[in-house]
């Protein structure tokens, strides 16, 4: 038998906490550049107490093939698509889509 969740009292099988945390976060994907010219794709405004940013960092490191961290509840992906604005804007898109597919609704999910 598992434990009960301590949010909502359901049973953890049960629990939809995280699900119903996900619809509500307002996340902006933008890229930055940093020292020497490299570009980060930045993930913010996903609440660290609701939704395991770790978890979910290692599962956009996993998909895109890159490297990352997870800094003051900031997601920073190493690279950023590519040279064009193009394919920038391509790679933004497909962030964007692993998070629809990991629950986040996509009205809530703004990129720049």
């Amino acid at each position: 038998m598992t434990g009960a969740c301590p949010r909502c009292g359901l049973p953890q099988d049960l629990c939809v906490c995280e699900s119903i945390a996900k619809e509500s976060q307002k996340i902006i994907i933008k890229i930055i550049k940093k020292k020497y010219g490299k570009k980060y794709t930045s993930i913010t405004g996903i609440d660290p107490k609701e939704i395991d940013l770790d978890k979910l960092a290692k599962q956009l490191k996993a998909k895109f093939a890159c490297g990352g961290a997870v800094k003051n509840g900031v997601i920073e992906l190493q690279g950023g698509g590519g040279k064009s604005p193009a394919a920038e804007q391509r790679h933004l898109q497909e962030v964007k889509q692993v998070l629809v597919e990991n629950g986040f609704a996509p009205e809530t999910i703004l990129v720049k």
